[in-house]
């Protein structure tokens, strides 16, 4: 975000902080009520939305509906469809997500995230498995909202979204270098290296002409960026180099010339055959896509939050983002979802409601109806260029630094998830990333637990800082403390300490009261331990588990089995009820 943006946001944000709605909102979360099933515009109205936010509104939706435009395109381009069906997709999630979404300020559409992902289904299957597969992507949202999965699907570890963020840009960056240096390829194959070894061997038929318009076009979006970055880089890099192709007759390819005209009409209703033999071979795909809109629809909510103090409905966005993606498989389009740059766009251009991002479809619209022999006269080249630095902006190059300079278990994450992401799959990047992390974390879980034997000279603080010394403890009386949650990574640990039985031990006393959780494995474990009392002739006694533990372990059947007197609330009451123990 630029320092005069940055500059912009924190005025809004200051201006949003102090409104009543705002206010109302703040009192709803702290009253448990803060994720309603309900959209976002909803909220605005029964708050008051004045003339002069609806102007503000408009004036923001003009400005993204022109920043979509060349964006909707390329996007659709790289992904191996036609440029009229990605601006059917700007147009019917940007109305359809707008009006039902759960965010104020997010903005809908194609985005690059998808891009590989598209041109992979394309390739495989054709764009009607490409439509049954948006459909069934749509369905598993809606139900991800209906089921409140909202704040679920955001635990996916950070290091494994950047490094398939990182991934997924590398892999756009290569899929445009066809159309950036003007080769004549057909049928390029969606592998990230079979895709560089068709450039190569067809490096010698590089096109100068359509080389220079790219690069111009890409000179031009950086200087804008960097000089004047208020104004949309990408607008400004398709109409100038599209006036100077126009104006000096430069032979290059364009829309039109490879897609035809962009025709001006609306979007019509489309249906497809959904034959239940293909739902096996485009599940895997459709999970894909639905976890990729979900994350990156929260994500984009999240920044939108952040940027301007609102608070977002997660599941209510899924459920609009589901139903956006439905409605683009009927009417044409490909799958969608929150869109950062856009978003931020919205925000940084004064936008007040959901109805900014309404009125960026309904521009999107126009442009299609009225300009569109216009549209169809951009270069290809132009095009490309629009997505090699939108695939630089993906990057994220300081959060990569950042992770890299962090844990060894963090960056090893990431470098795992980008690497299969550019030479696999993204589903199986996303998949092994997450194991992965999930590994990584149960082993730090792992080494915050322990289990430790009381030894002489050792003292404990029980609950209420009683303070208990070895010797305070009768004869035959042996006290294990243990800490953090009990669960299957420590359960080696434990049975190798709980069957070291010493025949002179008569009473053991397990002292849980930093045992913040125990999964059926450390049950298990449990029962095992308490299953050779009889056989050993000892007795077990559980002090101060926490309430929630203490929970667990009568739901599981443990306090039965022990009995309800041998679980004590403190380390002194279980040191009593083992004297009792003893002389029985």
């Amino acid at each position: 975000m630029s320092k005069h943006l940055g500059k912009a946001v924190s005025h809004l944000r200051s201006r949003f902080m102090h409104r009543h709605t705002f206010s109302h909102l703040n009192r709803n979360m702290h009253a448990g009520n803060f994720d309603p099933f309900y959209p976002k515009i909803v909220q605005v109205f029964r708050g008051g939305y004045s003339v002069s936010e609806l102007i503000r509104d408009i004036i923001a939706g003009i400005t993204v509906g022109i920043v979509a435009m060349p964006l909707a395109m390329a996007f659709a381009i790289g992904s191996g469809v036609t440029p009229i069906q990605g601006l059917y997709t700007a147009i019917i999630a940007g109305i359809l997500i707008g009006f039902l979404g759960g965010s104020r300020f997010q903005v809908s559409g194609p985005t690059g995230a998808f891009v590989i992902i598209i041109y992979g289904i394309v390739y495989r299957h054709g764009y009607d498995g490409l439509v049954i597969t948006t459909f069934m992507a749509g369905c598993m949202l809606v139900l991800a909202g209906f089921f409140r999965l909202g704040s679920i699907i955001k635990y996916i570890p950070y290091p494994v979204t950047t490094g398939f963020t990182a991934g997924i840009a590398l892999t756009i960056f290569s899929s445009q270098m066809g159309d950036f240096f003007g080769l004549q390829l057909q049928d390029v194959p969606p592998e990230f290296l079979s895709k560089w070894a068709l450039y190569l061997s067809e490096i010698t038929n590089l096109s100068p002409v359509t080389f220079g318009v790219a690069l111009g076009s890409l000179i031009i979006m950086i200087l804008v960026r960097t000089f004047t970055p208020k104004i949309p880089a990408p607008v400004v890099g398709v109409l100038v180099a599209g006036l100077v192709v126009w104006a000096f007759g430069i032979p290059v390819e364009t829309i039109a010339t490879r897609y035809g005209e962009i025709p001006s009409e609306l979007p019509s209703f489309q249906g497809f055959d959904f034959s239940l033999e293909r739902i096996p071979e485009l599940f895997p795909d459709a999970i894909t896509i639905a976890i990729l809109a979900g994350l990156e629809s929260l994500l984009t909510c999240v920044v939108a939050d952040s940027m301007t103090g609102d608070r977002h409905f997660s599941n209510m966005e899924l459920i609009a983002q589901g139903a956006g993606n439905i409605a683009c498989s009927f009417f044409g389009g490909i799958p969608a979802t929150g869109a950062i740059a856009r978003t931020a766009t919205n925000i940084g251009s004064g936008a007040r409601s959901p109805i900014s991002a309404i009125i960026h479809g309904f521009t999107v619209l126009l442009f299609v109806l009225w300009l569109s022999p216009l549209t169809s006269a951009i270069p290809l080249a132009c095009l490309s260029a629009v997505m090699v630095i939108t695939s630089y902006g993906m990057l994220e190059i300081h959060a990569i630094k950042s992770i890299l300079n962090g844990p060894k278990s963090d960056w090893s994450i990431m470098l795992l998830t980008f690497l299969l992401t550019v030479l696999v799959d993204l589903t199986v990047a996303v998949y092994a990333g997450v194991l992965l992390a999930s590994l990584l974390f149960m082993r730090r879980m792992s080494t915050m637990s322990a289990i430790e034997a009381m030894e002489e000279a050792d003292i404990m603080h029980d609950y209420d800082e009683t303070i208990i010394n070895y010797q305070d403890l009768p004869k035959g009386v042996f006290v294990y403390s243990i800490s953090g949650p009990f669960f299957f990574g420590m359960v080696d640990r434990f049975q190798r300490v709980f069957m070291r039985h010493n025949s002179d031990v008569k009473v053991y006393i397990l002292y849980m009261h930093n045992v913040p959780a125990i999964d059926a494995t450390g049950i298990h474990v449990l029962e095992a331990f308490l299953a050779h009392r009889k056989s050993n002739h000892y007795h077990v006694i559980l002090a101060n588990p926490p309430a929630k533990t203490r929970r667990i372990l009568k739901k599981m059947g443990i306090a039965h089995t022990l009995g309800e007197n041998n679980i004590c609330y403190s380390l002194k009451a279980a040191i009593t009820r083992a004297e009792a123990l003893l002389q029985e």
